[in-house]
Order: C-alpha cells, then structure tokens, then sequence
C-alpha cells in the first residue's frame, strides 16, 4: 500500500494543476497581507471584521485567510483534487493499464483517496503557514487584545486556536472530498467529479440559509462550517465543533464506502 501511496504521490507532484492549486493557496494571503499593510481596511463588521483586526496582531491574518478562503477556494480546490483522482486517469486511457499491474483495486483506490486528502490538507496548511509567515513579517506575531470585539488572546493561545481551526477546517472538506472522489469512480470525465463536488458544497449552503427547513439544515455537510469562529471569539472549542466532526465523519464513511463499493464492480473500458 505504501509503495502504491507514493507511487500516487510522485504522480500528483508532477501534474501542472497541482503547482497551480498549491501556488493559489499560497499567492493569495501574501497578496492580502501586502494590501492589508498598505491600505488597512475601515471597521464595517460582518466579513471584514477579522481583516480590521488583523493589522493588530500578524496571526490573525492566517485566521482571516482561512475564513475567507474556506468559504469556496478552498473547497473548489479540494474538489479539484478528489474529482479528478479516478476520472482523469479513465479520460487519459490509463485505468485499465494501471489495473494491469498486480495492484488490487482497493489498495489503488485507498491510494488515491489518501492523496486527494492529503493534497486538501496540504493546501489548508499551506494558506494558514503563509498567513502566518507573511502577517507576522508586516505586523508581527503578538497577542490581541480588543474589548469590543470579545477577542483578548496571548500570542500562544491565538497559535494554539490556528492550529486547532487549521485541522477543524481541513476535515470540513471531508464529505466535499469523498464525494467528488465517488464521483469520479462513475465517470470518465473529470470536470463531473469537481463539478459534482463543488455541487455539493453550494446546494448545501444553499438549504442551510433557508431557516424554515428547521433541524433538517443540522444534517447538511456545510452547517457547522463556521463553527470555529468561538476558537476567537468565544470561549473554546464547543459542542457545534464535535457535531460537525462527527458529522463529516458520517458523510465521509458513506461516500467512500460507496466509491469502495462501485469501483470493485465497474468493468474499466478506458
């Protein structure tokens, strides 16, 4: 399993959309920083509220991009990832050769799911440490103290809740990966997997902002996506955290097993 891992690995490095993906993640926070240094932006509340703050201390910057950039970036990166994983290789014409090797279907799936995975996980790391790197140089890395806005934090403390956020946010992505990777079993277009992913995640948000569905919006795979803000402006990690860990868990064993369960039976023609 290892050997196919890495085999997979090597494989996903060397691919264009990769370095465009990961670059993506890593350009944007360095250019919001810089544009932060420059022109600090004027206290309006609502989505601008971390970056007004983030000229305080440079380790909100990292917070801010994770804010923002989870709330699609992100996600249309990780599906690119998973949505691809299987279909592309079927659009290339390589599944059945791959198939050839004396390598079971499962190990090349679970293969393939880990690096869709690791590579979402990759690229939520690489926008927090970027944040990080780039606030700290332009505004340092000291603890925040603001009464107005409930956050009072020591620098170890706001470090300790961006790491905490950074796996939070990572494992949301769970039931968007493995259900573009389920998808991309199906087919042999890549774009059906990513779209199909990306699909997911709007229709979600979509259903979670009409209130009138009531405790059918807990379900959805997108409903505790925020639930980390208390990690800064409340009192710490809280029950909403776990329920929506818990919840990708429940998405992620069905879609898999599902992508597990269709692969062992499709006939590869491609």
């Amino acid at each position: 399993m290892l050997a196919v891992f890495r085999t997979e690995w090597a494989k996903q490095l060397r691919r264009p959309r990769t370095f465009v993906a990961l670059g993506i993640a890593v350009l944007i926070p360095i250019i919001a920083t810089i544009a932060l240094n420059a022109s600090p932006p004027k206290p309006e509340g609502g989505e601008q509220g971390l970056f007004v703050l983030a000229p305080n201390s440079g380790i909100l910057v990292a917070v801010a991009m994770l804010r923002f950039m989870s709330r699609f970036l992100l996600v249309l990166i990780a599906a690119l990832f998973a949505g691809d994983a299987v279909a592309a290789e079927a659009a290339w014409g390589n599944l059945r050769y791959l198939l050839v090797r004396p390598v079971g279907r499962p190990r090349l799936l679970g293969a393939k799911l880990s690096v869709s995975a690791l590579l979402a996980v990759t690229a939520t790391v690489l926008i927090v440490v970027t944040g990080l790197v780039a606030g700290g140089i332009a505004f340092g890395w000291s603890g925040i103290t603001v009464p107005f806005s409930g956050l009072s934090q020591s620098a170890g403390q706001l470090l300790w809740n961006v790491v905490l956020a950074t796996f939070y946010v990572a494992w949301g992505l769970a039931a968007v990966v493995s259900f573009g990777f389920f998808v991309s079993t199906l087919t042999d277009v890549p774009s059906g997997g990513v779209g199909a992913a990306v699909g997911l995640y709007i229709v979600s948000q979509i259903l979670d902002a009409i209130t009138s569905l009531g405790s059918i919006r807990y379900a959805l795979p997108t409903h505790y996506l925020d639930a980390w803000d208390v990690l800064f402006f409340g009192r710490g990690p809280n029950a909403d955290m776990l329920r929506g860990i818990l919840l990708q868990v429940a998405y992620a064993f069905v879609f898999c097993g599902l992508a597990f369960w269709r692969f062992q039976r499709k006939d590869i023609l491609s």
